[in-house]
């Protein structure tokens, strides 16, 4: 076992946030010229494809082996509802502003795991929960100017994004972490390559084009490594309130690639979502989980 290095894991995690932010500003530009359903099913085969090629020799057979498969292909499939309805919002809304919304689900985990998991929240839990939700309000306030489709996609896609994080804390008692993100990666590439067909209107990528529907499966596949592995460096404690970084580097990507700038009060609404979702994090408590490797 590698030896715990705090620094080096929040290195890691910063820069897995980086490519999740460079992975949603990808399919933001890709959605202006291609159906979403097409765009998500890229991102989804070139993961997969990207994991056979790396991950294959070594793992093999483990890569498929799980105890409670139905729970894991339930867990694959919340992140694919997500993944759908965030490219949705991202489709109509600007990058910063989808990711703000999208940040509520750490909270709503952390919320749902009392009665759930039996995991223990004090009041400054339920009342940093309640700080994030006005901060979203600011954000999506009626004069900002949001799509109201787009808003609501988001908003669903919170829910979706919250069972598969729910259900990776139940799962990671039990399975491989690689096998996980194998079936997240196998899952969505049958369901969006079945789709995908229906939703091509015949246009022929650039090769810049075709540049970025490759790094898409980059962006995923190696941030959720880089993450996965910051895991082992630094305890979770440490790495929630990182997170939040996040929000900077979809609204620097934002601004730099679309010129989308957030207002006053949009900023004042991120920067609660993300004071609130760090103290939530912060301030729960959760007993110890084996994690089998």
């Amino acid at each position: 076992m590698a030896t715990a290095t705090p620094l080096r894991g929040v290195f890691l995690f910063t820069l897995g946030l980086l490519l999740f932010a460079c992975m949603d500003t990808t399919i933001k530009y890709l959605t202006g010229f291609y159906d979403v359903p097409v765009v998500v099913a890229a991102r989804y085969i070139g993961n997969l494809l990207l994991m056979a090629a790396l991950l294959g020799p070594r793992y093999g057979a483990t890569l498929i082996r799980t105890k409670r498969t139905g729970l894991t292909v339930v867990r694959a499939l919340c992140l694919a509802s997500a993944s759908l309805l965030v490219g949705i919002a991202l489709q109509r809304m600007p990058v910063a502003e989808t990711t703000a919304i999208n940040f509520l689900a750490p909270t709503l985990v952390v919320l749902a795991a009392g009665p759930l998991l039996g995991e223990r929240i004090g009041w400054m839990g339920w009342a940093s929960a309640l700080i994030g939700f006005g901060g979203v309000l600011l954000i999506v306030r009626p004069s900002s100017g949001l799509d109201a489709v787009g808003v609501a996609c988001a908003l669903l896609a919170v829910s979706a994004n919250a069972g598969y994080q729910l259900l990776s804390r139940v799962l990671v008692a039990t399975e491989r972490t690689m096998a996980l993100l194998f079936y997240t990666a196998l899952t969505g590439s049958i369901i969006f390559g079945l789709i995908a067909p229906w939703f091509w209107s015949g246009r022929v990528p650039s090769l810049f084009e075709a540049a970025l529907f490759a790094s898409l499966g980059v962006y995923g596949g190696l941030g959720h490594f880089l993450i996965t592995v910051a895991y082992r460096h630094a305890p979770a404690s440490l790495l929630a309130p990182v997170n939040y970084l996040q929000l900077l580097w979809a609204g620097l990507l934002g601004w730099i690639i679309f010129g989308h700038s957030p207002d006053r009060l949009s900023l004042l609404g991120m920067a609660i979502v993300a004071a609130s979702g760090a103290a939530v994090a912060l301030r729960s408590r959760r007993p110890p989980v084996k994690r089998e490797v």
